[in-house]
This record gives C-alpha cells, sequence and structure tokens, in this order.
C-alpha cells in the first residue's frame, strides 16, 4: 500500500505531501489543476518513463519520496532480496532529478539503478487508463491475467520443468548427434591411431630411460680402458696386494710393540673392506661396458619410434600412453554411438511426452479458467450499461514454450454480431474504460494488498453508468488500496477519502496543491462537479444525495 507521497519541486507543485489510507481514494479538481502532476510525480520515483521537464523552473533540483507498507509475503520483499537490499515492513523510494536532466534514486537509503526502481514497481502499484499499453491492454501479459485467474501455478510451474527437461533431452541428443557425426569423420584416422599406439605401448619415463641407456652404450667403449686399468689397480695385483702385505707385516710387528700398532691395522681393515666395495662396483660397471651393439641399435629404433610418434601426435614422449587411451575412449564412442543415440532419443521421447500432458492439462485448466472469466464479465458488463457487449477470451495454439502451447488474447465485441476484435480497438474511450475496470474487478476479485490507480477511467460515461463504475471501484477497494483521478460526481462519491486538487497563481507563479476534504468540504467539491463554478443549494442537496447513496 502507498502510505505517502512528498513532493518538493516538481512541475507546479513546490512542496506537497499527501498521505493515503487503504480503500478508495479519490482526486478531483478542475482541469488543468495539476491531477495528472501526481500521476507524472508518482510515475518517476517508480522510473516510469514519461517527460523529461519535471522540475519546477528555477528550482535547482525536483524531488519525489513514496513510502510503502509491505506485509509479509510482498513480492517486493524478493525484489530487495535479489538486489542486496535493507528490507522491511516498509519501503522509501526516494528519486531526485537534478535541473541537467540527470536522475539519481534510492531504496531504503541505498542507491539504486533504474531497472530496480521498475522491477520494484511492478511489485507496487498498478496503473490504468484509456492508454493503459503497459497492463491489461498488452496482449503479451494476457496469458499471465488468465494464469492468475486460474490459479494455475502449480501446473504451470509443471509444464516448465518439462519443457527444461525436454530441452535438456533434445541438446543431449543434439550433442550427441554432432559427436557422433565428427568421430565418424575420424573413423579410419582413429582405428589407425590406436592399432598404432597399440603395437608400440609406450609406457611413461621410457623416453628417459631409453636415452640414459643409449648415452650410456654410446659412451661405453671411450670409457671402458680407463675403468679397466681402475679395476686392475684395485685388485689382487694392485692396491688389495699392497695393503694385504702392508697388514701382515704390521701384524709381525705389532706383538712386539705391544699394541701401539692397533688403531693402524684396523684402520687397514675397514680399507680393505672399502677396496672391496670399490671393486665390485667397478665389476658391475665393466659389465655395463660389455656393449652388444645389435642392443644399442634396438635402444636407438625403440627411441626414436617413441620421439617421432610424440611429434606425430603432438604431446610430450610420456603423455602418448595417456593420449592413446583418449583416442581409444573416442573410437569406443564411435562404435557404440548407435547405441547411444537410441537412448538419447528414447529419452527424448519420454520428455516430450511428459510436456505433451503438462501442457495439455495446462491448456484444459486455462480453456476452463476462460469460460468462467467470460461469465464473470459477462455479470460485470451488465452494472456498467454494457449489457449487449461480449467478451471473450480466445485461446489458440502457439509454438511450444516453457508456458506451454497457448496463446491469449481478450477480444471484445461491443454490439451482438458484430465483429469481435482488441480491446483497444474495438471499443470507444467511454467503452474502453468500463471494459478495463469489470476486467480488473474480474481479475483481483480475491486479491489483497494491490495498490491499483486508475487515471480518469470514468471518462465518457455519467449519470447510472458513472454511478455503476464507482459502485464498482469501490467494491474493488475493499480489500485493496485505490487511487483514482476522476471527474464524475457519481465516482468521487463513492471514495472512502478525497482529495481536491487546485492550482492558484501566487506573486506571478503557478503552483498546484492537494487537500483533504471534511465531511462539508465534501459536499461543495461534489456540488461543483455537479453545477460547475456556481455552487447552488439544489446542487448541494444532490451531492449530499450521492454521498448518503
Amino acid at each position: 500500500m502507498l502510505r505517502s507521497l512528498d513532493i518538493r519541486d516538481m512541475l507546479i507543485i513546490d512542496r506537497l505531501e499527501l498521505s493515503l489510507q487503504p480503500g478508495l481514494n479519490v482526486l478531483t479538481g478542475e482541469t488543468g489543476a495539476g491531477k495528472s502532476i501526481l500521476l507524472d510525480a508518482l510515475g518517476f520515483v517508480l522510473g516510469w518513463r514519461g517527460r523529461a521537464d519535471l522540475v519546477r523552473a528555477g528550482a535547482e533540483q525536483g524531488e519525489v519520496t513514496a513510502e510503502f507498507d509491505l506485509p509479509d509475503g510482498h513480492p517486493a520483499l524478493a525484489v530487495l532480496t535479489e538486489a542486496g537490499l535493507p528490507s522491511d515492513d516498509s519501503l522509501l523510494i526516494r528519486r531526485v532529478n537534478g535541473s541537467d536532466g540527470r536522475k539519481t534514486a534510492w531504496v531504503n537509503d541505498r542507491r539504486v539503478s533504474g531497472e530496480v526502481l521498475r522491477a520494484l514497481s511492478d511489485t507496487l502499484v498498478e496503473l490504468h487508463g484509456q492508454h493503459d499499453d503497459r497492463g491489461l491492454l498488452d496482449k503479451r501479459g494476457h496469458r499471465k491475467l488468465l494464469d492468475d485467474f486460474a490459479k494455475s501455478s502449480t501446473a504451470l510451474n509443471a509444464c516448465r520443468s518439462a519443457w527444461r527437461a525436454l530441452r535438456i533431452a533434445k541438446s543431449d541428443l543434439a550433442n550427441a548427434e554432432s559427436a557422433l557425426a565428427a568421430l565418424r569423420e575420424e573413423d579410419e584416422f582413429l582405428r589407425y591411431s590406436v592399432s598404432e599406439l597399440d603395437t608400440l605401448a609406450p609406457e611413461p619415463g621410457e623416453d628417459a630411460r631409453l636415452d640414459q641407456s643409449r648415452r650410456l652404450m654410446q659412451a661405453a667403449e671411450r670409457i671402458r680402458e680407463d675403468v679397466v686399468r681402475a679395476h686392475t689397480a684395485l685388485g689382487n695385483g694392485g692396491a688389495e696386494a699392497m695393503l694385504s702385505d702392508a697388514t701382515r707385516w704390521l701384524d709381525g710387528a705389532a706383538e712386539k710393540i705391544e699394541g701401539a700398532l692397533d688403531d693402524a691395522l684396523a684402520a687397514l681393515s675397514r680399507a680393505m673392506v672399502e677396496l672391496g666395495s670399490a671393486e665390485d662396483s667397478v665389476a658391475r660397471v665393466l659389465d655395463q661396458l660389455n656393449v652388444d651393439p645389435l642392443e644399442l641399435e634396438r635402444t636407438e629404433e625403440r627411441l626414436f619410434a617413441i620421439r617421432a610418434a610424440a611429434r606425430k601426435y603432438d604431446v610430450q614422449p610420456d603423455d602418448l600412453a595417456a593420449h592413446a587411451e583418449i583416442l581409444r575412449a573416442r573410437l569406443t564412442a564411435l562404435d557404440r554411438g548407435g547405441d547411444d543415440l537410441k537412448d538419447l532419443s528414447a529419452k527424448v521421447e519420454d520428455a516430450q511426452c511428459v510436456f505433451d500432458q503438462a501442457s495439455e492439462k495446462l491448456s484444459k485448466l486455462r480453456l476452463r479458467a476462460a469460460a468462467k472469466l467470460d461469465k464473470a464479465m459477462a455479470a460485470e458488463l451488465a452494472p456498467l450499461k454494457m449489457e449487449r457487449a461480449v467478451f471473450t477470451t480466445e485461446i489458440s495454439e502457439s509454438e511450444p514454450g516453457p508456458d506451454g502451447r497457448d496463446e491469449v488474447s481478450f477480444t471484445v465485441a461491443t454490439n451482438p454480431g458484430a465483429p469481435s476484435g482488441p480491446l483497444n480497438k474495438i471499443a470507444s474511450g467511454g467503452e474502453l474504460s468500463r471494459f478495463l475496470l469489470a476486467l480488473k474487478v474480474c481479475l483481483t476479485s480475491d486479491a489483497a494488498g494491490l495498490t491499483m490507480i486508475f487515471d480518469e477511467i470514468d471518462r465518457g460515461v455519467g449519470g447510472a453508468t458513472a454511478d455503476a463504475v464507482g459502485r464498482r471501484l469501490e467494491a474493488l477497494a475493499v480489500d485493496a488500496q485505490v487511487l483514482v483521478v476522476t471527474h464524475s460526481p457519481q465516482v468521487a462519491a463513492r471514495g472512502g477519502h478525497h482529495w481536491q486538487v487546485a492550482k492558484k497563481v501566487t506573486k506571478g507563479t503557478t503552483l498546484s496543491s492537494v487537500t483533504a476534504l471534511s465531511d462539508a468540504e465534501r459536499i461543495d467539491e461534489i456540488a461543483r462537479m455537479l453545477a460547475g463554478d456556481t455552487v447552488t443549494e439544489e446542487a448541494r442537496a444532490a451531492a449530499r444525495a450521492l454521498l448518503a447513496a
């Protein structure tokens, strides 16, 4: 609910504070008094696209602040959460328009974009009038309005879920078909490559091992002679014999000098052990240096084959085995691709069946709701003196989508036998106003907490018809907040709260003001609306009668 509207320096308003109430709020005043300015200001603070020259002449900036009550579960709370804005049981929106045209907005004291404002606006206020191209007259929104009327959220969500599953299944099938087609183009290459790599059977680390072995064999002849000399020097004819002689000589002398040579003998013993270890190691190297020319050739062939394959497949030698597994997996996918496509096709058929059933169920709900809505509209149009008009909710088949297969359009025929067509093409101004009011009454019969604005929706009607319009607006406002800009005394008399918009010239400056009317003031204002500039006692009596009706 819109609780208050504070306007400063906008158009011909210097300062205006308007406190609104639940129920039916009516704004009246002479033509040109500035009633539409209030709507311009409200549209500005909510981010609607409108006139650019809003700042009052001579002011540096214009400013509008709107405060709304948000009951638990209000859809605006979800918008605030998604935008990362603080939320409470009230919502404060402030927007400033500089004289240079620059606009800045805040929501609960946080700066926001126009996009966030418009998202909030869609949950806060509905504007209806003869030029209602963003509401009931917009054919693109008729299906949603019918779904809301049908309370089809469960069926609609099921249809959307089935559509998503169908889209995923079709996408999986298309991707698999595309991948299989690409694999079929590689059939010959894959089979040859897998066979080649299976024959080669490369192993991780093999390249380094072969390269080391090859280098060792190539160097063997160059170093073998030195290693043989070293082995001879370490053996029985060399260091080992000399250490043995030294040990024998010292053993003979040690008996005569009572332990003085014990350390030396122990050191010689350790040296003999180390010498033996060295000799064994050198002997093993000599065995390795006994190079078989054929083995060198085989090693080089294997090494060169691995490196050639690595260059061919553009991978590192150690990655050849992993690459072979990748190619083998692709070949396996190619060989079983037909079976996979059959499985995926079956899934598409199953998903299509589920979607068809869900969309069919949704279509039946819409057809029943359309008949119910048409009947309700007929009942509403009769009191509005349009009992000969025919309202029809047309449902036709459209391209399948997440919301089913139906296209919905509200059409009217103003007289029996006359061709039907879109609301804004067939109905005249007064008729259109009544159609929109009746439709809104039907579509919001059980909705609570709505803030709806009707901008001169009673234009072109009078007398009993205007009284019927007023009563419908009054009924619509029972569980909602309705703001009506009107020139009709019959409509104004149904208001629970009445404001008069007036314009005056002070020191050469034209300013607009809004005044909450008392009961006595309401009588005079409605009498003015009945009689014109000269208010007579007869007009006041008629005003009292309207208010008492």
